[in-house]
């Protein structure tokens, strides 16, 4: 594949000239999926249960877990997957810093607090080899991410958890339908929760979810936060002197998403396994390009990258002369593609986690409940603070379109073959890389 024309960021020509048409659009939205919302509007049954239970049961049985449980957003799954753990009033978790800040910070709603990990540099995912030190008295859960599609390895995970008597939260926002050793990833743990927003690979509206098969924790996170649902048919003792009221939350699932959810489930694995043909074969193409690696599964290991969201790549600058990952990703989207340099940036290293007292303690949140004093400076975590230095935003491809898809492989290995031509006027990467606010959806 020629690629060594003149870098369209000093003057040559574009590698990518083509219409996409609707490779990139997301979600596919039919007259299904319109019809069935309609039919909710017109019976003015957005606040009702009836569409939303409808949903759940398929996801159930899609899932393959026993009990699911429909939220107004993948924030408040999150809480109600710690709440149903039982996590209060100066418990720990342990979550990578890596990831969406809704992965650990409802956490401070509960009284309780969190102590960051790093993740490994090849999956990106929470790594095994950093939770077991970090352990205390205080632990009550790991929250797992899959972090962009990528299967965290909950083989080591889950036998640290058992060993330590741990409960594990699955954080499958980005990997929904993904697997892990042939098992689709949120039924390792005691329980999973999950954004259905607009923008991820199962895209239904602003919604969440909750998977599990422990009838107690699917209680207490009904108790939480579901009003209509928290009756006399609740077996939990603990819960029955309560049974009529929430404890403080309303954050059922509006039918609206509920009806686009239970179609888009019908066609969402057969979508997703064009999506992974499409990825698949973009990274296929750029083997052997210096200083770029594909984040994906390993080839035959029986695991996947489910929907594949929000699709990034490593970077090696080592291979590519030193060149940072912010003049190469320039160098891309000048070839007409998209690229943007980094992941999320470590949480550890924000604000809200350092200096904040959010509910008025005389204190920060962080250690608000805590006798010690857990926060994590910079350099506690230098692998994931690093990590945006060694990452960048590739296109996701939903349709299979060979074309199209060379024409953006293109974009990339001209502008890594042609590094030495932007290394003279590279300024190197700003002080920060990353954001803390969830990726842009295209």
């Amino acid at each position: 594949m020629a690629t060594k024309s003149k870098l369209a960021l000093l003057g040559g020509p574009k590698a990518v000239t083509s219409d996409a048409g609707g490779v990139f659009k997301w979600p596919i939205i039919t007259k299904e999926d319109e019809d069935a919302v309609l039919e909710v509007l017109r019976r003015g049954g957005m606040s009702d249960l009836d569409v939303t239970m409808q949903f759940e049961k398929e996801f159930a049985v899609w899932q393959g877990m026993k009990h699911v449980l429909g939220f107004i957003n993948g924030t408040a799954a999150l809480q109600g997957a710690m709440f149903g753990c039982k996590l209060g009033v100066g418990d720990e978790i342990i979550s990578p810093s890596v990831t969406y800040w809704a992965t650990a910070l409802p956490c401070f709603a509960l009284g309780a607090t969190v102590v960051f990990a790093e993740v490994d540099p090849t999956t990106l995912c929470l790594d095994p080899k950093d939770i077991e030190h970090r352990i205390t008295p205080r632990t009550k859960a790991i929250v797992v991410v899959h972090y962009l599609g990528h299967p965290a390895d909950m083989d080591p995970i889950m036998a640290i958890a058992r060993k330590h008597r741990l409960k594990v939260i699955e954080d499958v926002s980005h990997a929904q339908g993904g697997l892990y050793k042939g098992r689709k990833v949120g039924t390792f743990g005691d329980v999973a929760a999950m954004s259905l927003m607009s923008g991820k690979s199962l895209a239904i509206g602003e919604a969440g979810i909750l998977a599990t098969n422990d009838l107690e924790i699917y209680e207490r996170a009904v108790a939480l936060g579901h009003y209509e649902r928290f009756g006399e048919e609740i077996t939990t003792e603990s819960l029955k002197p309560f049974v009529g009221i929430p404890m403080g939350y309303k954050w059922r699932m509006h039918q609206l998403s509920s009806a686009v959810g239970r179609v888009q489930l019908k066609y969402y694995d057969v979508r997703c396994k064009e999506i992974r043909k499409s990825m698949n074969y973009f990274w296929d193409l750029m083997e052997g390009v210096p200083g770029l690696r594909a984040h994906r599964t390993p080839p035959g290991s029986n695991s996947n990258m489910g929907g594949w969201y929000a699709p990034h790549g490593l970077y090696r600058p080592e291979e590519l002369g030193g060149l940072s990952v912010t003049r190469f990703a320039q160098a891309v989207s000048e070839e007409g593609s998209m690229c943007s340099a980094g992941v999320n940036a470590p949480l550890h290293l924000h604000a809200i986690f350092n200096t904040c007292d959010i509910y008025g303690h005389g204190k920060p949140t962080r250690i608000a409940h805590s006798d010690r004093d857990l926060r994590q400076p910079r350099g506690s975590l230098p692998l994931s603070e690093s990590i945006c230095s060694r990452t960048y935003a590739i296109p996701w491809f939903k349709k299979y379109r060979p074309e199209i898809i060379q024409e953006h492989a293109n974009a990339f290995r001209k502008a890594a073959e042609n590094y030495k031509e932007l290394l003279a006027e590279d300024p190197g990467n700003p002080p920060t890389l990353g954001g803390w606010h969830f990726f842009t959806h295209r």
